[in-house]
């Protein structure tokens, strides 16, 4: 469709304010704010769900491995060629045996819960994302009974590097007097922060070698961890590491163990954007019916453009583009502002408690100690090519009216 000089002048005088027209007008802007407010709620929600999905995909990652292998029985014996003959599979990049269990941890008269995570000193300095994010202390200090807890673990216990804390194991010893409670003092060489509540707050590691005796799992593992070059492709190296190892061992993946989450993920992102793409098309209702008083309002001024000469085309043409000017203005303000608000939400999430003194983002809650947004082009695209379509198809009914409008009918009514 294209667009003469005469019907650009027309429509956008027809898009100004006067004081006859102003409650047409009054809607037309509430159209444009809606339609820039959808889009850029839009823009900015998708981008942080996309945000939690690549920050919680990473860092559960990083930290628990893309696959676990452990025995039938439970614990592995002959660990250590297991992990070689894994490590040497294509695809592989590490394969590190472990001693997993839960512990009650003390200090100070403080109790609560904890995953153990035993493993070899060397193995842990490999693991960048524990490595990287040591606040205190440091992992040359990992050795013999010392272990490495998450700072906010030990903001909750009160501790610091050196001090000590007692871990308690759910698994009693058996002696002459009965059973006792397993406990057993260590001392704390390095603090670690990734910026994941739920790891922060409970995860211990210690050697292996310490972990072994704690838990009484002598020469034994419980758990091999292996990552891969390709998280996509868990399923291959699941298939050769069972055509290597044979029969004895049980493997699972990293989205077996999420499923449930980042399906939660998916479905909660899947439903707000259909949610929210309701306040466009709110808009969109609104520019059809502020275009349908416009075509009322103006039956008059169509009269006599008719009588001047104007074609029906011509007249279709002004109210068209009268309509879709409130549509596209509004879709680039709510694209600029949706990016603009995405790129710096963690800087407004400051200010915002900052100035309201609350917190808006508990990490206890929402597990991440930052409030990630991570916008990807295509699903901006999409938002904003959207928003268009439905830009371009609201004024097609008024625009018709008013091409339809019989010039003679229109000066008798008036």
């Amino acid at each position: 469709m294209v667009f003469g000089a005469f019907e650009r002048m027309v429509a956008l005088r027809y898009l100004r304010s006067r004081r006859k027209e102003g409650f047409i007008s009054v809607i037309a802007g509430f159209s444009l704010v809606g339609i820039a407010l959808g889009v850029a709620t839009l823009i900015i929600v998708m981008a942080v769900m996309n945000g939690f999905r690549q920050e919680l995909l990473g860092r559960i990652l990083g930290v628990n491995g893309h696959l676990a292998v452990v025995g039938v029985q439970g614990d592995l014996v002959d660990y250590e060629t297991i992990a070689e003959r894994v490590s040497a599979l294509s695809g592989v990049t590490s394969a590190t045996p472990q001693v997993q269990g839960q512990v009650m941890v003390t200090a100070s008269g403080t109790a609560t819960g904890g995953l153990v995570r035993g493993m070899a000193p060397k193995d842990l300095k490999a693991r960048k994302l524990i490595a990287e994010k040591i606040v205190a202390g440091s992992l040359d200090n990992f050795t013999g009974d010392n272990v490495v807890i998450g700072e906010r673990l030990a903001r909750s216990l009160r501790l610091g590097v050196g001090d000590k804390i007692t871990l308690v194991s759910p698994n009693s010893s058996v002696t002459v007097f009965g059973s006792i409670p397993r406990l057993k003092a260590y001392t704390i060489a390095a603090l670690f922060d990734i910026g994941m509540y739920e790891y922060d707050s409970s995860f211990i590691y210690m050697t292996l070698d310490a972990a072994q005796i704690f838990f009484e799992l002598p020469e034994m593992v419980n758990t091999i961890e292996v990552f891969v070059d390709n998280p996509d492709l868990t399923n291959v190296v699941r298939r050769d590491i069972h055509n290597e190892i044979g029969t004895g061992i049980v493997t699972r993946d990293w989205q077996q163990s999420n499923a449930s989450f980042f399906n939660a993920i998916q479905v909660e992102r899947n439903v707000m954007f259909l949610i929210l793409s309701l306040i466009i098309l709110v808009a969109v209702f609104n520019i059809v019916s502020g275009q349908i008083m416009l075509v009322k309002d103006k039956g008059r001024d169509i009269a006599i453009l008719r009588t001047m000469g104007a074609t029906r085309g011509m007249i279709l043409r002004v109210f068209f583009l009268s309509g879709a000017s409130i549509g596209v203005i509004g879709t680039l303000a709510g694209f600029v502002l949706g990016l603009s608000f995405a790129e710096n939400i963690e800087t407004i999430r400051q200010w915002l408690e900052g100035l309201s003194g609350t917190n808006l983002f508990d990490a206890e809650i929402y597990f991440l100690s930052k409030l990630p947004a991570v916008v990807e082009t295509s699903e901006v695209l999409q938002v904003v090519g959207m928003a268009l379509f439905f830009s371009f198809l609201a004024p097609i009914f008024p625009a018709w009216r008013a091409a339809r409008l019989d010039p003679v009918e229109a000066i008798r009514y008036e």
